[in-house]
């Protein structure tokens, strides 16, 4: 009963969340700030972490087909597969759920126990419209780019690794990346991010805007975001695979 209370209350928060803005001024302000927070401070640790994922997925599947009555082009097309297909929208999402998620519970908790939420409240604004409504904007607008950088640069880091270890050849690796390339694959990557992306904000937002107590639950309750958040991903990511692939 507890588990359904919380999900009757978080589709009531979205309700909140999607209200038209009071000031239109201050939300576009908001907005762009936090496009900064939870866009362009990600790029980094998504731009790292696909670059060498990318190189041991590659380095991985050289290994793995040593045999000379094996392909050696399959070693792009298993890469790029694995990138576009998992590797870019759902790793990538799960590592920004431990990022963002933890700071977008923290962000808003802190606000809730030192109060400042309430006083937004007594000053009759929607405070959860205020808050979480930017944040879900910022990152359904530029997750998408941090997707499609993660794909570019873990394909690539497929190719240097290719390079440096001298386990296959580029002419190989590129005419394996292009084989039987169908563009739903990409769709499929960009509509399963968007889906996460609305997820990695909204479920944080929600423990945030309900901790209870001092900064010791502020802290319990971005762990538990994190740990939902991811929960909820890889769940919909499963479901999102049958409906669109299987």
């Amino acid at each position: 009963m507890n588990y359904l209370h919380h999900i009757g209350a978080y589709f009531l928060m979205l309700r909140e969340v999607f209200k038209k803005p009071q000031k239109w001024k201050v939300f576009w302000e908001m907005l762009f700030r936090e496009i900064d927070d939870l866009g362009l401070k990600s790029l980094g640790i998504t731009a790292f972490i696909s670059f060498f994922v990318g190189g041991v997925v590659s380095i991985q599947t050289a290994l793995s087909v040593e045999s000379p009555f094996i392909p050696k082009y399959l070693i792009g097309f298993a890469t790029m597969r694995s990138v576009v297909l998992e590797f870019a929208p759902t790793f990538i999402s799960i590592i920004l759920a431990g990022k963002v998620g933890s700071f977008i519970t923290s962000s808003i908790g802190t606000m809730r126990v030192t109060e400042q939420i309430d006083a937004l409240e007594i000053m009759g604004i929607n405070s959860i419209n205020y808050l979480v409504l930017p944040k879900v904007i910022a990152a359904l607008f530029f997750y998408p780019i941090l997707l499609a950088i993660a794909m570019f640069l873990g394909i690539l880091g497929g190719w240097v690794a290719g390079l440096i270890t001298e386990l296959f050849f580029t002419e190989d690796y590129l005419f394996g990346v292009q084989l039987d390339f169908n563009p739903y694959i990409i769709k499929y990557s960009f509509i399963k991010l968007v889906v996460f992306a609305f997820v990695i904000v909204t479920i944080p937002a929600y423990h945030g805007h309900k901790v209870e107590g001092g900064a010791l639950e502020v802290g319990r309750a971005s762990t538990k975001a994190v740990v939902w958040t991811s929960v909820v991903i890889i769940l919909l990511n499963y479901f999102l695979t049958q409906m669109l692939l299987g």
